[in-house]
């Protein structure tokens, strides 16, 4: 593929739930080599190093973990990610799913600018399409592809500089949806495959017609991989795992597609826990995934030799 200029912001976010550690997910992908990796393939990479939440004085409410620190940060990453789409193709490195509140609407508002439309692919055991409204958990990852998508019932987050509609989002890889969720996504025209639809359609003939789609609209491609998209067994650096998952070659194809495709305009890394890591498998498949998105091929990459 042309060579690109890619721009990684680090966002060590660990607002979105309960359970600590992704907030070392950013460090993690960097150790992992992945600007190494993408310099390799003739890229050019400037990081622009971890950013820091918004100051704000929005109250906590009961219910909901860390509203004002979430608002905080979607604030900081939607302005920054306008801003790094002016440069190149931003990769974000989570940090947790709560990172998407700002940086879909902040590529979204650049797309508007340029008068493209915005589309996502969601790859998540989770749909993440509950409002602060539906939430039991009280946990934000959860809410960011509704909030994006302009539903409802978000009280105190900053309007929305630009809409993603619903019918211009994929979910791929379900596997864990709420009731709630489920019903408010019925509602709308999202498209949503859970991993019966991969078994029996496989994953090519699931993600092919969506590119033909944003192809045909000429519209820019965010793109948000979770680590729980994988099968646990091969990603187990996650809190929310969920056994039935994405194998390394199905997600990898998914990736190499993507490449083929030139639409891919930015990038989520997202929900990387290094501390549930083994010997950081995860990160360096998450990179190897990454790499696979911006023009890794198979021979490019040689055997390690086993000691």
């Amino acid at each position: 593929m042309p060579s690109r200029h890619i721009v990684l912001v680090g966002a060590p976010l660990d607002c979105g739930k309960a359970r600590k550690g992704c907030l070392m997910g950013p460090d993690a992908y960097r150790i992992a080599g992945i600007s190494r990796a993408l310099t390799d393939l003739g890229h050019e990479v400037s990081d622009l190093g971890n950013l820091s939440p918004d100051s704000n004085d929005i109250p906590e409410r009961e219910g909901l973990v860390n509203l004002s620190e979430t608002i905080g940060w979607t604030t900081a990453l939607m302005r920054t990610a306008q801003e790094a789409m002016q440069q190149g193709l931003p990769i974000f490195l989570g940090g947790d799913h709560a990172l998407s509140l700002g940086t879909v609407p902040g590529v979204a508002a650049h797309a508007a600018q340029e008068g493209r439309p915005q589309f996502v692919l969601w790859l998540d055991a989770h749909s993440d399409f509950n409002t602060l409204e539906t939430t039991t958990s009280g946990n934000l990852h959860g809410t960011p592809l509704a909030y994006a998508t302009g539903q409802s019932g978000f009280d105190g987050f900053p309007d929305l500089p630009a809409i993603v509609p619903p019918g211009q989002t994929c979910i791929i890889g379900l596997r864990s949806v709420d009731l709630p969720e489920r019903a408010l996504m019925e509602q709308t025209d999202v498209r949503g495959y859970d991993m019966r639809a991969i078994d029996e359609s496989g994953v090519a003939a699931l993600l092919m017609p969506f590119l033909e789609d944003v192809a045909k609209a000429g519209g820019a491609l965010h793109v948000s991989l979770d680590v729980d998209f994988l099968d646990p067994t091969h990603a187990p650096a996650v809190g929310t795992t969920v056994p039935g998952g994405a194998t390394v070659r199905e997600a990898h194809l998914v990736m190499e597609l993507l490449c083929d495709s030139g639409l891919m305009t930015s990038l989520d890394l997202v929900e990387l826990n290094p501390m549930l890591d083994e010997r950081g498998r995860t990160a360096h498949l998450m990179v190897d995934l990454a790499a696979s998105a911006l023009g890794r091929r198979i021979f490019d990459r040689p055997t390690p030799r086993l000691m």
